[in-house]
């Protein structure tokens, strides 16, 4: 055990720049919490085609598609489905959540007899403030005022009331100690909102919303649209729409992920292409641990095969990484907070892993050794 403890250290050391290194113990998880506003008695802006919470769940649930494609991230939704949640407890799941970073998905309107109703367009990323204009107040007012769906909402939420002015000091007398950093991934957002999704560009913005005061991290609200223009109704309701939104903000929360210290360390999944591995290597001569891994892959469930292990590291190497130029089989799994890599597939035996770590491996890997595996997982 010692012996293989001392590879895999030589291994991360050998291949992990200074300062990625991360300790095992210590590392836990990017944690995003998405919350599509409105939802079920609570409809939120109207349009001709559809409404604000059926685009708002829809975004939602592309963006934790998109980022289950990426290592070191975790997606907590406050609601998956058509139900109607109050701002508190909204903030009450990304609380328990201990997130990282909220995220609130929104579609903008602006009141049917304003005269640009019709044309009015663009995204804006809102953190939490003080109102610097009236429209941006009206926002706030329009997003603030579920809490009236709520029974008794004037004893939940302490007095306020969405509608009165004076209830807004609150937002200029907090000191939101995030704000710095919610900014900064309204930033992000925002530019990706416009350079992917090819929504005009409203800026970032402050409001005083609820549901930004009352959660305990980095927070922003975004709008993605307006609905009622027809032209953005039809890009919000559109399935390329939806997917070019979900898109843009995934990017922008892999961006801040990726720069939030504290969690691991974020990166694309690994895919390893088996064809194009075999087409790259058409000019090597296989030797026969190879040929015979080709046949002993299909490993059945509850048999233990053997794999090549040739290193491990604090983060997920690219596919296109040279550590893995003229290897095979390149595969991958996480263990005790590492990313840890075995070439060649599955051996029927361990002699027939020692055989090919020899022959192809250890000129590039000399501390390449052999693990156990089964079931999809590595075994003592």
């Amino acid at each position: 055990m010692n012996r293989i403890l001392t590879f895999l250290l030589a291994a991360v050391v050998a291949l992990c720049p200074s300062g990625l290194f991360a300790s095992e113990r210590d590392a836990r998880p990017f944690v995003v919490v998405i919350d599509p506003g409105h939802g079920g008695k609570d409809y939120g802006a109207i349009g001709k085609v559809t409404n604000e919470k059926t685009i708002n769940l829809d975004v939602a649930l592309r963006i934790k598609k998109m980022l289950k494609d990426y290592s070191g991230i975790e997606v907590v939704l406050t609601r998956s489905t058509d139900t109607f949640l109050s701002l508190q407890q909204r903030a009450d799941i990304a609380n328990a959540a201990q997130g990282n970073l909220f995220v609130s998905v929104h579609v903008n309107s602006v009141d049917r007899r304003s005269k640009n109703r019709l044309t009015v367009k663009g995204a804006s990323v809102y953190t939490l403030g003080l109102h610097r204009s009236n429209a941006n107040f009206e926002v706030a007012k329009r997003e603030n005022s579920v809490m009236e769906l709520e029974p008794d909402f004037s004893t939940t939420y302490q007095g306020f009331d969405p509608n009165s002015t004076e209830s807004y000091i609150i937002f200029e007398l907090s000191q939101n100690k995030h704000l710095t950093q919610s900014i900064n991934f309204a930033q992000m957002a925002q530019g990706e909102l416009v350079k992917t999704a090819g929504r005009a560009d409203r800026g970032v913005l402050q409001a005083g919303f609820w549901v930004l005061l009352a959660s305990a991290m980095p927070a922003a609200l975004v709008e993605l649209d307006f609905i009622c223009n027809p032209t953005s109704e039809q890009f919000l309701h559109s399935v390329k729409g939806k997917e070019k939104m979900a898109r843009a903000l995934t990017d922008a929360i892999v961006k801040y992920a990726e720069a939030h210290p504290g969690t691991m360390p974020v990166s694309k999944n690994m895919v390893v292409d088996d064809a194009s591995d075999s087409a790259d290597s058409e000019d090597a001569e296989p030797d026969d641990a190879s040929v015979a891994t080709e046949q002993e892959a299909k490993a059945a469930k509850g048999v233990v095969t053997y794999r090549v292990q040739i290193m491990a590291c604090d983060r997920r190497l690219p596919d296109n990484s040279p550590e893995f130029k003229g290897l095979k089989n390149v595969d991958s799994y996480r263990q005790g907070g590492f990313y840890k890599y075995t070439v060649g597939g599955d051996f029927a035996s361990e002699e027939a892993a020692e055989s090919y770590a020899r022959k192809s491996v250890r000129g590039k890997f000399p501390k390449a050794f052999i693990i156990k595996w089964r079931d999809g997982q590595r075994i003592d």
